[in-house]
């Protein structure tokens, strides 16, 4: 439902949303996007369009933004675990 919203955003090319760890709820959503060529959209401007369009509770607490495409499985399915793998490479 989340991914579904946010590739409802106009600027919005492709999108994951996976969880995170958290100190306080052990995981909290966070969404990573891929933009058409040429838009900016700020992290907060994601948040809010979701906090518009569904429950808060559901909304991502935090978003990157990122210029590279999603990694993909021979499929065409995003591999989530890898956009996790790289989230926790960076903390």
């Amino acid at each position: 439902e989340v991914e579904n919203i946010i590739s409802q955003h106009p600027a919005v090319q492709s999108c994951a949303v996976i969880g995170i760890p958290h100190d306080e709820w052990i995981e909290t959503v966070h969404a990573v996007v891929v933009l058409y060529e040429g838009k900016v959209v700020k992290e907060q401007e994601i948040i809010e369009y979701c906090r518009a369009r569904i429950a808060r509770y559901k909304c991502p607490r935090s978003v990157d933004i990122r210029s590279i495409p999603l990694p993909l499985s021979a499929a065409g399915k995003v591999l989530k675990r890898e956009l996790r793998k790289e989230f926790l490479e960076k903390t």
